[in-house]
């Protein structure tokens, strides 16, 4: 499966070239003119990365992108490109990675392959974390307060599927005990 991108700036000519050198190298690449565009297409589609160029229809419309971008559900890796960097902002406008463009083209892809890896390397902690995270469940006690107990995360086990049959006789047998 090929990794998708939205590429996003506004000078056709950088967008274009931008497109080819990525496709040449295998991703699969949408491309916006615009922030606008770029924000509609986010909302639309599902992508790895997001790449977009810091000043188009306005000094902030990068910035608008990134938002979008990091607010999207499958939270893609997210690059600023521009030609006018401010020393000691990279990070401070949200985004994974400033790229200062013009770049040699290998330096691009090297940065961008780098990106994916970390920012995916990410998520998957992050899911994890989550996932052995304990739980807070509220209890009734017999005054109806509320008491806390946690829970401790159930240890994974593989995902074998339980025969309908076996299922059923189960959950009569539960039941029935209850009873």
């Amino acid at each position: 499966m090929k990794r998708r991108i939205l590429l996003v700036d506004d000078e056709l000519a950088i967008l274009l070239t931008l497109k080819a050198v990525l496709e040449i190298s295998g991703f699969d690449v949408e491309t916006a003119a615009s922030a606008r565009e770029a924000k509609m297409k986010i909302r639309a589609h599902e992508y790895h990365m997001v790449i977009t160029d810091m000043r188009m229809e306005s000094d902030r419309a990068g910035l608008e992108v990134v938002a979008a971008a990091k607010k999207s559900p499958c939270r893609p890796a997210v690059a600023m490109l521009t030609a006018y960097p401010m020393p000691g902002s990279e990070g401070d406008d949200g985004a994974d990675k400033l790229l200062v463009k013009p770049m040699n083209t290998s330096d691009l892809l090297c940065q961008l392959e780098a990106l994916l890896v970390t920012h995916e390397d990410a998520k998957r902690k992050q899911a994890e974390a989550v996932l052995t995270r304990p739980a807070t469940v509220l209890k009734n006690g017999p005054s109806r307060t509320s008491t806390k107990r946690t829970l401790k995360a159930a240890p994974r086990k593989s995902a074998q599927p339980v025969p309908a049959q076996k299922a059923g006789a189960k959950s009569a047998a539960k039941l029935a005990q209850a009873r």
